[in-house]
């Protein structure tokens, strides 16, 4: 199976990494914070998940996926050229300022996206955006909410574009949940969805959910 690195170890990570683990994935979750601190904030994830600090967990994982938070993403990754050079980057986090009640604001890339930021910063490395359309509870539990939801990809290349609907498939993604958009460039259209996300949360608080097509 693919080693999975996961940097970001807060509750999109984690609960990545318990999903993966548990369909025989070996993840390494890395994090800044000391390695006592790391295993107490992802307790439960299973034994397949080992520990380390973030460039080692980028040098050493098959593929790696970006959970950390989307303002500080692009500077954090851009000093792991190296580390990431030839490798998959799975871009999971949306690129926003706070709105001042802790839930997302204004885009922080607007007429561009988290992802193409990343992958003019990382051109050895393969960007594809996806799972950012939705609370991180349904990343790995789709097949839980009432109407199948839609995951959106989008990354300029078409193999490293498969090997991730592959990841999504053993996240319980089906393939007709699953919407190719095209190059890199498309990932502006789902981070802007972002925008929607705060007033849901407001008038509803915090229900799983997921923003879909509907055919």
């Amino acid at each position: 199976m693919t080693s999975i690195g996961i940097l970001g170890a807060g509750r999109v990570g984690a609960n990545l990494a318990g999903k993966f683990a548990a369909t025989g994935h070996h993840v390494i979750l890395g994090r800044r914070s000391p390695m006592e601190e790391t295993a107490t904030a992802a307790e439960g994830t299973g034994p397949r998940v080992s520990f380390a600090d973030q460039r080692t967990t980028a040098r050493t994982a098959d593929i790696v996926i970006n959970a950390t938070p989307g303002d500080s993403a692009l500077d954090r990754l851009a000093g792991l050229r190296t580390e990431l050079a030839g490798k998959i980057l799975v871009d999971v986090s949306n690129a926003t300022r706070d709105a001042g009640d802790g839930l997302p604001g204004d885009l922080c890339y607007p007429g561009s996206s988290l992802a193409e930021q990343l992958q003019a910063a990382l051109p050895d490395t393969h960007v594809v955006k996806t799972l950012n359309t939705m609370l991180f509870m349904v990343m790995t539990a789709p097949d839980t909410l009432v109407a199948p939801p839609t995951v959106y990809v989008s990354g300029n290349d078409e193999h490293a574009k498969k090997t991730v609907t592959d990841l999504l498939g053993d996240l319980g993604w089906q393939p007709a949940w699953i919407e190719d958009l095209g190059d890199i460039t498309t990932a502006r259209a789902t981070e802007a969805m972002i925008l929607v996300v705060p007033h849901i949360l407001r008038r509803h608080g915090f229900q799983p959910f997921a923003v879909s097509l509907a055919r």
